[in-house]
């Protein structure tokens, strides 16, 4: 089943601009958590998410809410760090009461809220990238496994005919696993790997990689750094001669926001890998994109994980309707039996696996800062938590 959620979208751009606030009448609100790092390192990529999973929430507020309910978001901040996410997602389950949680960007993050959800029985909804290798009935993963955005990125790459391939990433979970698979697939294709290496989340010092990179003369760099690293990272870069047009990159956590904050001129005719980007044509996207700026300015952009995190609150809300329930276990059933929905991503929806099933992109950024998109996948891909190269006779089952 398809819904079409342009006509919402366009009736509903108006209330954006109003007021979020929420009535509070007795019985007639729920509340949801929404917990994303406002300060610290991450902030430069989840302030932007945050803005987008409120505005899903005020326009289902504005549609009559869920349930005869209006939503109340509770916000806390994760602050950059795991241990503080997991305390945060405790607070916001056992004294706020809310149904659910939407939030999270780096894998570390996830890895500290999952037991908390586990012990709770209760639903996050996790909306970025990330390296697979994980599948509990606590997550809905609606960010991209490796097999809809890594694997894509070297798809791409090897028919560009590089051979030679340097992996960059900042010291966690996620760049690890997801090279980890990404060299897998280089040996195996028959590639090089011409070097790899890792700087803790926040380094700011590239001087001794670059040296290595300028020795090593890869054909491309795969990019794994998060947050205001990569600031550094492409400014050193720039610094040493080694501009985009000279050296390709490939990064998996630039996006829109992060190229305007940045500045579109430093990143210009670099590459990224995603299931969205604002460039995107279809009425649909254009009514979200629309929307967004109406109650954040017009110069404001939007990116995947932004996308992803207000798709989850909108998939959440028709699988309550669906299930007739906030139950967390009713409203995860309902939500992967409700088949391809259209969104500003294209149409996607759940797997039994409880992860997206959506388009790969490749794009090359424009000195405007919006992306040329210049590959797509055949169609959406399924989602594979478990790269059978790397981590061979491991599978999801969920449902």
């Amino acid at each position: 089943m398809i819904g079409n959620r342009t006509g919402l979208l366009a009736a509903l751009l108006a209330a954006t601009m109003l007021s979020s606030a929420t009535p509070a009448f007795a019985d007639g609100t729920v509340k949801v958590g929404v917990l994303q790092s406002l300060s610290g390192t991450m902030a430069i990529s989840e302030v932007p998410l945050e803005d987008a999973e409120l505005l899903a929430i005020d326009q289902i507020n504005a549609a009559g809410g869920v349930l005869g309910k209006q939503i109340v978001p509770v916000e806390e901040d994760g602050a950059s760090d795991p241990s503080t996410f997991a305390q945060k997602a405790t607070k916001l389950i056992e004294e706020d009461k809310v149904v659910t949680v939407f939030g999270g960007w780096t894998s570390s993050s996830r890895k500290a809220m999952l037991p908390v959800f586990q012990r709770f029985h209760n639903l996050l909804w996790y909306p970025v990238q990330f390296e697979g290798n994980e599948c509990s009935p606590n997550i809905m993963y609606s960010g991209a496994q490796p097999n809809q955005q890594a694997l894509p990125a070297l798809t791409w790459a090897e028919e560009k005919g590089y051979k030679s391939y340097f992996l960059l990433g900042s010291d966690y979970v996620y760049p690890r696993t997801a090279n980890l698979i990404l060299k897998k697939h280089i040996a195996h294709d028959g590639m090089t790997l011409a070097g790899e290496e890792y700087v803790p989340l926040g380094g700011t010092d590239f001087s001794s990689i670059i040296a290595e990179i300028q020795q090593s003369k890869p054909d491309i760099i795969i990019n794994t750094l998060n947050g205001d690293s990569n600031v550094s990272f492409f400014k050193q870069m720039a610094a040493a001669g080694l501009t985009p047009d000279k050296l390709p990159v490939m990064s998996f956590s630039i996006a829109e926001p992060e190229a305007k904050a940045m500045g579109p001129s430093l990143l210009a005719g670099s590459y990224t890998s995603w299931n969205y980007f604002q460039s995107l044509p279809g009425p649909t996207n254009a009514a979200f994109v629309a929307a967004y700026k109406a109650k954040f300015g017009a110069n404001s952009v939007v990116d995947d994980p932004m996308v992803h995190g207000y798709e989850d609150v909108m998939i959440w809300a028709d699988a309550v309707k669906k299930a007739k329930s906030f139950n967390p276990t009713k409203v995860r059933d309902a939500a992967v039996s409700l088949g391809f929905v259209d969104s500003p991503l294209g149409e996607v929806k759940f797997a039994d696996n409880q992860s997206m099933v959506q388009t790969g992109y490749i794009g090359q950024l424009q000195p405007d800062g919006q992306f040329k998109i210049i590959w797509q996948s055949p169609g959406p891909i399924e989602p594979q938590p478990y790269d059978p190269l790397t981590f061979p006779g491991k599978s999801c089952k969920l449902h």
